[in-house]
């Protein structure tokens, strides 16, 4: 004797929503992961002679509107702590001049004791990327953030 129909019934029929009791926990996990995860770049400390200022201004803008240029005694130009050709530093100012529309602050922080030839020709090419921001940084300054952090 068969049994007809089966005599079995599905309790529960499969649902055509997606389920977001565990999309806050998912979340959640995501924001810890590249909290963790992510790296933040810290700029390197170059070995120089800091000039002696009687005053300073700090720049009040926001850490990506920032770039550091630093001019060493030889007359090697580093930005944002990679080594740049002194002939190169005007074609990566003026795509990061336009790109934050015109916000970008230059600081400039060179050895007390680099050749002046340097400072003018890296100037010279500041100029030529069309960035109008220059700021020269000293002890005074370096004195400051210090203090603030």
């Amino acid at each position: 004797m068969a049994i007809s129909g089966g005599g079995f019934q599905r309790k529960s029929k499969a649902s055509d929503q997606i389920p977001s009791s565990s999309l806050a926990d998912i979340a959640f996990l995501l924001l810890i992961f590249f909290m963790v995860t992510t790296v933040f770049r810290k700029e390197t400390e170059r070995n120089i002679e800091w000039p002696d200022a009687a005053a300073t201004q700090q720049i009040d803008e926001k850490r990506q509107n920032i770039m550091y240029v630093w001019v060493e005694q030889s007359g090697q130009v580093f930005i944002n702590d990679r080594p740049v050709a002194m002939s190169d530093v005007s074609s990566l100012v003026a795509p990061a001049w336009a790109e934050s529309g015109r916000r970008l602050r230059i600081s400039l922080r060179a050895d007390a004791r680099v050749p002046y030839r340097y400072i003018d020709a890296v100037q010279q090419e500041i100029k030529d990327a069309g960035a109008i921001y220059v700021v020269f940084a000293t002890d005074l300054e370096r004195q400051m953030q210090r203090v603030r952090r």
